[in-house]
């Protein structure tokens, strides 16, 4: 799928504005950014405004971003972790270049930056198990107490910590720990764990070490080896700075990188916590990392948007500090903007209803040739068949129809698409005494794009040949929770009660016109009249193609919400 972009106005908000300042003043010469996702799962849409901030700043001020891994916890990462998150920034339309660097790259410089702090008596190798240190460190209105182990010589701590690195202690019998204060009102200066023994393989270094930093102690020191000038982050971390900041100046860093939070995203009718996301995944909940109804970049990339609408998503919400809770027609409505000027249009009927029309001659076949895209000829046109027996959709006949109604239904008349006006003259039951079929008649001198005085029809319906259509799967994806808020109204914050019993429906019948039996992975149409859909590009076959609706042509969930205010 060709994702065409426009370029966009330059973007202003206060980590911008601090930029152009500290360029202006002279502070910095060059802007470098990071994105350091760890490589435990893949990433969402809320990752997408990181990525488009950290590699938008560096291509704006023209400057770099390190695509950096932070792989310190080799318990849950994984290379097919690192695969995906690659792939999904290169989706985003962003590249690092040589810029592509991993926290294990810089594990002997963080373990000599160690050692420089114990060195200092900034830091002592602690013996109390995980619990232990969980009670000494206080509450909130209390302050934590000193650990007996607190007071060890320099020389003491050294050993330890070098016969820590050496393997000569099992899991959990010594961390490293800051002495910065247990009675700091930040519970994240309590003597923070700096490093852990893990004996377990590293997907990099292999067995070369065994013991592990943690993510304060390895982000900031991980920033000043690489010139990060602005450390962006989300406000979950404004606790943390204290700590980045402290560790910087205890150590001879190469530089004092800045950093700075902004809000998170938050989007209604879904969830963005990753330890959620994986419980989506391994309970069942969901089909994997990439089904299209979770907001993963892989999901929404399978499920047909393209990188232009998250970009151009992430460009409205902006960047600031206040917390938000973006609904998602936000992200629906940049798809359809998007899409609407980039996807093909065909016709499909999703449920079929046979329509013979009894005055057109049995043999006779004439084509159409409507546009491939009604605003932009260079797609060039399609050729449509019409023949005496077509499909409508069901939708679009109603036998008792209400006031205003301007669809197919009996003695009433409705153009078809591209072709001719019609009148339903007959209605034809199956055993059950369910409409099976119409009889039908057409006014040949109402040929589209021929005049027929005195003829007004206002109802425009879509149809394909019998003879020549071609039968695909669809899957109507919808909105994985059914509530804005999983989980909100539960004591205990169970998100799974709220999950939407009706988020994916497969129909099996529906028919679409001919040419689209060559479409190819992950190609998007507008199936006129219903929606923006896209092939598969995992479980399409030879035989088969499974096209998944991408998004809807309206905003179908504000009109229900809309509707249901009114009603209570």
């Amino acid at each position: 799928m060709t994702d065409k972009t426009s370029s966009p106005a330059p973007a202003t908000d206060f980590i911008r504005n601090i930029i152009r300042e500290d360029l202006a003043s002279g502070k910095h010469l060059r802007i470098v950014t990071r994105f350091p996702p760890e490589p435990n799962g893949h990433l969402h849409i809320g990752h997408a405004k990181s990525i488009q901030l950290n590699f938008g700043i560096a291509n704006e001020f023209d400057g770099n971003c390190f695509m950096r891994f932070d792989d310190t916890n080799p318990l849950k990462e994984d290379e097919e972790y690192v695969e995906g998150i690659l792939q999904d920034v290169h989706w985003m339309g962003y590249e690092w270049g040589e810029y592509l660097s991993y926290a294990s790259d810089y594990f002997e410089e963080l373990y000599e930056f160690a050692e420089e702090l114990i060195k200092k008596g900034k830091a002592y190798v602690e013996s109390l198990n995980a619990e232990e240190i969980r009670e000494l460190r206080g509450t909130l209105t209390e302050p934590g107490k000193n650990s007996p182990f607190r007071d060890r010589s320099v020389e003491e701590n050294l050993k330890l910590f070098r016969e820590m690195r050496a393997g000569k202690f099992t899991d959990g019998a010594h961390v490293l720990r800051a002495k910065i204060d247990m009675a700091a009102a930040n519970i994240n200066l309590r003597d923070p764990v700096l490093y852990r023994i893990r004996k377990v393989p590293h997907q990099r270094t292999a067995d070369q070490w065994c013991i592990y930093p943690l993510y304060d102690f390895t982000h900031g020191l991980s920033d000043a080896l690489e010139g990060v000038t602005h450390s962006l982050c989300t406000l979950e971390f404004e606790d943390h700075r204290p700590l980045y900041d402290w560790i910087l100046a205890e150590v001879s860093a190469p530089c004092l990188p800045r950093q700075i939070e902004f809000s998170r995203l938050n989007l209604r009718y879904t969830v963005l916590s990753k330890r959620r996301l994986i419980q989506l995944v391994e309970e069942g909940h969901v089909n994997g990392w990439d089904d299209p109804r979770m907001l993963t970049l892989s999901g929404i990339r399978r499920r047909g948007y393209p990188a232009s609408a998250v970009r151009l998503f992430c460009e409205r919400i902006g960047i600031s500090k206040s917390e938000n809770n973006i609904d998602m027609s936000v992200l629906e409505d940049c798809a359809r903007e998007e899409l609407d000027k980039i996807a093909p249009r065909a016709m499909a009927v999703l449920r079929p209803l046979k329509v013979v029309i009894t005055n057109y001659p049995e043999d006779k076949t004439e084509e159409f040739e409507p546009a491939r895209h009604p605003k932009n000829p260079e797609m060039g046109s399609r050729k449509v068949p019409f023949s005496r027996e077509i499909y409508i959709d069901h939708d679009d006949f109603r036998e008792d129809p209400p006031p205003n109604y301007f669809r197919l239904a009996p003695g009433k008349e409705v153009r078809l698409r591209f072709a001719y006006v019609i009148r339903c003259d007959e209605v034809i039951y199956d055993t059950e005494g369910k409409v099976n079929e119409l009889r039908c008649t057409y006014d040949q001198a109402t040929r589209s794009g021929a005049k027929a005085e005195g003829r007004k029809v206002k109802g425009i319906i879509h149809w394909v040949s019998t003879k020549h259509c071609v039968p695909v799967e669809v899957r109507l994806y919808d909105r994985l929770f059914a509530k804005p808020l999983p989980g909100s109204d539960d004591s205990e914050g169970n998100f799974l009660k709220d999950l939407n019993l009706n988020s994916v429906e497969t129909i099996n019948s529906c028919q679409v016109e001919p040419g689209l039996e060559e479409a190819q992975p992950a190609e998007v149409f507008q199936f006129e009249r219903v929606g923006y859909f896209c092939v598969d590009s995992k479980e399409s076959r030879p035989d088969t193609l499974v096209f998944n609706r991408t998004v809807t042509l309206r905003d179908t969930w504000a009109k229900l919400e809309q509707e249901q205010t009114r009603q209570s």
